[in-house]
């Protein structure tokens, strides 16, 4: 069991990671959080670099460290085929028993999987890291950290986001502009106006959405009559 690290020496640890920009982990936030997950496991905090991806703002568990803690735990792996149309593997566990896992090109199109970027470059790894997360969780889950791996988070759609529609408030008007005979009117009256006092008293006249709608004409007398004083 590798003994607790001290909060304060994490931050520092976290720190440090992430200025490096070495391990995909962003903030300081990040890289603690996957410390504490790798410290919860009895891993030393550096583990979360080796061990753990941030992928899309999710936390993921790398299949080279589920495999390797399955391994440790008493697992054993055998592989029937690894290339890149097919991953096929049987797991064995004392505790879970054994089980065959395949993943194929077929497989990974009716997922709708293959037809993206990853799968086209490097079929073999991404086949066999869908086999390895399947085949861990099914006969070893402790393995899994409670987690995907990145090339699983990394399809994942996003989730939705939603907006709340706000209420109509009584006798709202709709937000629209004023006819262009008004707007000319107003121009005319702002135009004329021989002084600050006089164009303010123009524009208090006005209701609310004309004065919304006419700012900018306010602003142009302003600063007329400002230069006019000067």
């Amino acid at each position: 069991m590798s003994a607790l690290v001290p909060f304060n020496e994490l931050s520092r640890m976290a720190e440090a990671m992430a200025r490096s920009q070495l391990f995909g982990m962003k903030t300081p936030d990040q890289v603690i959080a996957l410390m504490l997950v790798a410290q919860a496991n009895n891993q030393h905090p550096a583990a979360a670099a080796r061990d753990y991806d941030i992928i899309q703002g999710r936390p993921s568990k790398k299949a080279e460290a589920m495999l390797r803690d399955f391994i440790d735990a008493g697992g054993s792996v055998q592989w029937h085929a690894l290339d890149n149309t097919k991953a096929d593997a049987t797991f064995r566990h004392p505790q879970g028993g054994s089980i065959r896992i395949d993943w194929d090109m077929q497989r990974a199109t009716a997922a709708g999987l293959s037809s993206k970027d990853m799968y086209k470059k490097w079929p073999r790894q991404m086949l066999r890291a869908r086999c390895i997360s399947e085949g861990v969780r099914t006969i070893y889950p402790v393995a899994t950290g409670g987690m995907y791996t990145p090339e699983e988070v990394q399809d994942i759609p996003a989730a939705p986001t939603f907006t709340v529609a706000q209420p109509a408030l009584p006798n709202a008007q709709p937000e629209q502009g004023i006819e262009e005979s008004r707007y000319q009117e107003i121009k005319a009256a702002l135009d004329g106006a021989q002084s600050m006092d006089e164009m303010q008293a123009i524009w208090e006249g006005l209701t609310k959405h004309e004065r919304h709608c006419t700012a900018d004409l306010k602003d142009a007398a302003k600063d007329r009559l400002s230069q006019e004083a000067a």
